[in-house]
């Protein structure tokens, strides 16, 4: 089975995350998918952000301060910098941009509306697209209202999918996730193999020494998010050789 490298946030230790110049730099190097995150403007504008603020990624003091993005209008948050030069994209931006499959992370339940909306108009997006997020809510949600689309619970450890109630069976139920996406804590190479049988995919994260990148080989996940996927995929020719 192949080993999928992901780039997160595009590729965001060569350029600003979450950006066009970002999601460049991952085609160029070959990810075998894009992960990202999508927020919805107080205007209804669809776009990729993983802060609820621009405080942190705006490479400026005038995109700094403005408060919540959900509450800001797509004019104002599209005129902040986020490094370089480059601009918050849209979703939309963001498809035409790039050519991979992409993992796109829901990081505000308001944003499913919009969602619900896109896809059905754009059905080339929605094919290379698997619905993410920690919010059980949220993925049970997008489940509902977007069957077609598959779905894959993130748990920051392996030991908050056995705490759920009625165990990591039911909380890949109760979101109708084909595959989990799970930091190390907890995980094994016994609890991938059973998920495996089970018929679930499943992607460790994050990646960011070469030390992270031999442990999940070891584990036999199916691919790992780093945000230098240039130097992931070149660990990962050295820890198969």
């Amino acid at each position: 089975m192949a080993f999928a490298i992901v780039g997160h946030r595009g590729a965001m230790a060569e350029a600003p995350e979450n950006t066009i110049a970002s999601y460049r730099v991952a085609e160029e190097v070959g990810v075998d998918e894009l992960e990202t995150d999508v927020r919805i403007s107080a205007d209804g504008q669809l776009f990729m952000l993983h802060d609820a603020t621009l405080d942190r990624t705006a490479a400026g003091p005038e995109g700094q301060g403005l408060g919540p993005v959900a509450e800001l209008t797509w004019a104002q948050i599209s005129a902040v910098d986020v490094g370089g030069g480059e601009r918050v994209p849209t979703l939309e931006q963001m498809y035409q941009a790039t050519t991979r499959f992409v993992q796109l992370e829901i990081k505000d339940l308001a944003a499913i509306d919009g969602l619900t909306d896109f896809f059905p108009q754009h059905p080339e997006y929605a094919e290379r697209t698997i619905l993410t997020g920690f919010s059980v809510e949220a993925m049970a949600t997008v489940a509902e209202k977007l069957p077609d689309i598959p779905r894959g619970i993130i748990v920051s450890k392996w030991t908050t999918a056995e705490a759920h109630p009625g165990g990591y069976r039911q909380l890949l139920k109760d979101t109708g996730s084909s595959r989990i996406h799970s930091g190390g804590e907890g995980l094994t190479a016994d609890v991938v193999r059973r998920l495996h049988d089970e018929g679930f995919p499943v992607h460790g994260w994050p990646t960011r020494t070469e030390d992270d990148l031999r442990h999940w080989v070891e584990l036999g996940v199916d691919g790992t998010t780093g945000d230098d996927p240039r130097t992931v995929q070149r660990w990962l020719a050295e820890a198969l050789r």
